[in-house]
């Protein structure tokens, strides 16, 4: 997973785009700060835990609640909930979770459920080999 979100990152940061990295859990976003750092200076990956001064600036905001304006994307992790609303001011929502985790995937296919069902357009796409296949879209 730690993969995929630094990947979509980066190539959602090559478009211009400011992203929403949204989570569930403060110490689960911790981390993934953490891990952003890790990177080599080729793959560094610029931004900010939600709550510091600067957030308005973040190109990469981790958090835990809805950022309301500037950012063109939102990558939800763990379940985080994203609304019909803020799916229609975006350019891209991603909903990333691992599909071996049961109660993970139950939850991904009740939000699909749920926004699609509310009239949201979406595609599922699942790594399939080490490629990346789609398998649904609505």
């Amino acid at each position: 997973m730690e993969e995929v979100v630094a990947s979509l990152l980066q190539r959602a940061l090559g478009q211009g785009w400011r992203v929403e990295l949204r989570g569930t859990d403060r110490a689960r976003m911790d981390w993934y700060d953490q891990r952003l750092w890790l990177g080599s200076d080729e793959a560094f990956l610029p931004h900010g835990l939600a709550g510091g001064p600067h957030d308005d600036l973040q190109p990469v905001l981790l958090t835990t609640a809805p950022k309301p304006e500037g950012m063109q994307a939102i990558m939800a992790l763990d379940g985080a909930e994203v609304s019909l609303d803020e799916i229609a001011q975006k350019e891209r929502v991603w909903i990333l979770f691992d599909g071996r985790d049961q109660p993970a995937l139950e939850r991904a296919r009740a939000q699909w459920r749920d926004l699609t069902g509310a009239g949201a357009s979406a595609q599922y796409w699942s790594e399939e080999g080490g490629r990346w296949e789609k398998k649904a879209e609505k």
